[in-house]
């Protein structure tokens, strides 16, 4: 990957359907995602689509499935394909996994490999679709390869717009994406990378908090446009988290045409942009 011709680095992009048409999510899940996003047209590029869109930008791409198996009964996109696919575009597409913590030391096995065999650079969270606080000791396994490996663990934080609207929320909780609870996962593994996943609305002080006081803690700004951002995210973006402040979109959710369109709007220095687009990504992955 040849960083130095990228425009921007996505850190936060779904694979939401499989080489066999498989998907992540229940239609319903799905289908409410899509309304609360307002997600107009076909939403599921596949792993090959994805490549050609970013390359088309010029931009990398951070690109993951999330397995939830446990709570939802529906199988990811493998992490196999998800890594294949990057392999097969390493000019734009960076490989993470997801596992469901509830794969115990069966997944934290699987994690290894997947580093170790497929080249994975980190692992991405959901503990709302999930089920779980990320302080539960039963994760811990998991997180120790991560932290071992020098891979990266991704948490989504705040709200969800999945299950939103629908009954219930479709049984998803809010409450396990506080970040206040990666704020333990951070004390217990000090070497682990953190990302905390989009601004974390209800919760958007308590991330400040934990991403200011603990250096291996960063925020990525996805899920949400820009022009939406709390005065106070754009402040720290702006200052003391200008190093720790990552560009990503939730494509294909929201897509970083629209997320880069609205940015250029926001008051963030000149010399602060170039970081937060992809020179904090590059070094925290350890691109070249």
């Amino acid at each position: 990957m040849n960083v130095e011709q990228l425009t921007a680095i996505d850190v936060h992009t779904h694979a939401e359907v499989s080489s066999e048409g498989g998907s992540s999510l229940t239609d319903e899940l799905h289908e409410a995602s899509s309304g609360y996003f307002k997600v107009e047209g076909a939403r599921k590029p596949t792993l090959p689509e994805i490549a050609a869109y970013y390359r088309e930008r010029r931009m990398a791409a951070v690109v993951f499935t999330v397995d939830a198996e446990h709570a939802t009964g529906t199988p990811p996109v493998p992490n196999e394909e998800v890594a294949e696919a990057a392999a097969a575009n390493p000019d734009v597409l960076i490989p993470f996994a997801s596992i469901d913590p509830f794969r115990g030391k069966a997944g934290a096995r699987q994690a290894r490999r997947l580093v170790e065999e497929f080249g994975v650079k980190g692992f991405k969270f959901h503990p709302s679709i999930q089920g779980f606080f990320p302080n539960d000791r039963f994760a811990y396994p998991l997180y120790e390869v991560i932290e071992e490996t020098g891979t990266v663990a991704l948490f989504h934080t705040g709200q969800t717009g999945i299950g939103a609207g629908t009954p219930g929320g479709g049984g998803i909780r809010l409450k396990y994406s506080n970040p206040m609870y990666v704020d333990d996962v951070a004390v217990d593994f000090p070497h682990l990378k953190i990302i905390l996943a989009h601004p974390s609305f209800p919760w958007q002080d308590e991330a400040l908090a934990v991403a200011t006081h603990k250096p291996g803690v960063h925020i990525d700004l996805s899920g949400w446009s820009p022009k939406y951002f709390p005065p106070q995210l754009v402040q720290y973006a702006n200052s003391l988290l200008q190093d720790k402040v990552l560009f990503g979109s939730d494509y294909p959710l929201l897509t970083p045409d629209r997320w880069l369109a609205d940015f250029d709007k926001l008051n963030i220095k000149d010399a602060v942009k170039p970081k937060i687009l992809k020179d904090n990504a590059a070094r925290l992955l350890g691109l070249g």
